[in-house]
């Protein structure tokens, strides 16, 4: 199974503005603790074995975060306080690998990921978008699923989810005959940006989620600016698809968008009630609240 998994973190998050101006968008918490954590989890839940960072200056608190601190540690043991201490010192499991490059200027996401290639070598990998939180809908998540049909078909996955129609056309939507069952994964013929609703090929748009064979490293350093000026990824996979088949992946879980405002309230909403010990007194405060 593929071990390797690309976390894109540097962009400036101005969404989120004005709290990204002086923390970065990833490290903003849901309920108590960052963004990213969740983003890393999913990930290693997949059977990810080394987190890819591909960073900013700026962005230096995430690569604390997931590195020990000797002295809150010694801090927590010597008063006692062995419940806090477990949980800083389990935020990953001792054998995952998180490693960090820097993307020198903002190419965009293709290039994002282009900036990890001496990482990743010739291994295939995933990639994850850190805006994205995917709330599990099994045991199994999305993630692990996807990286286990391109084991079985060799064909680079996407991950999707329905939208209504109505919103097609704030998406970038994929192309396919029809539309795959959720779980499951069928070919696709390309992806169309933010379609107008009576021309998009379907309802299914692209999440932040991609497992990707070794052999895109070679066609991003090929892949010519395109929109905004920047290296799209999308225009990587679309030359990828020239000589091979490219599936869409429909998700079985839920989404959350965390770089816009009321997607992180949304998230801190479901994720709050389901809180192993805030979940029921956040209920009750919703209740309270008349919500």
């Amino acid at each position: 199974m593929i071990k390797k998994a690309i976390l894109p973190v540097a962009g400036l998050g101005t969404r989120f503005l004005p709290a990204s101006k002086s923390i970065p968008k990833e490290m903003v918490t849901v309920v108590d603790r960052p963004a990213i954590e969740y983003v890393v989890r999913e990930a290693v839940a997949a059977g990810i074995e080394q987190i890819i960072l591909v960073t900013h200056s700026s962005k230096a608190s995430i690569e604390n975060y997931f590195d020990r601190n000797f002295e809150l540690e010694t801090t927590l043991e010597h008063k006692k306080k062995f419940d806090l201490l477990k949980e800083i010192t389990e935020i990953l499991p001792s054998h995952i690998q998180v490693i960090s490059v820097r993307q020198p200027q903002p190419l965009g996401l293709g290039h994002a990921v282009l900036c990890a290639k001496a990482v990743v070598g010739d291994d295939d990998f995933a990639v994850l978008l850190p805006d994205v939180l995917v709330k599990d809908a099994d045991s199994k998540n999305d993630l692990f699923l996807m990286m286990q049909r391109f084991e079985q078909s060799q064909a680079a996955q996407i991950m999707v989810e329905a939208v209504p129609d109505h919103l097609v056309d704030q998406y970038g939507i994929v192309d396919v005959e029809q539309s795959p069952a959720e779980g499951e994964s069928v070919v696709m013929q390309g992806i169309v940006e933010k379609p107008a609703i009576d021309t998009a090929p379907s309802n299914l748009s692209v999440v932040g989620r991609y497992v990707l064979p070794a052999k895109i490293m070679q066609l991003l350093e090929q892949t010519p600016k395109g929109a905004g000026n920047e290296i799209q990824l999308t225009d990587a996979i679309a030359m990828l698809q020239q000589t091979e088949a490219v599936e869409a992946y429909r998700m079985k879980g839920q989404t959350f968008d965390c770089g816009s405002k009321i997607g992180y309230l949304k998230a801190v909403l479901h994720y709050g009630v389901e809180h192993v010990t805030l979940g029921a007194d956040f209920k009750q405060l919703i209740k309270e609240l008349d919500i």
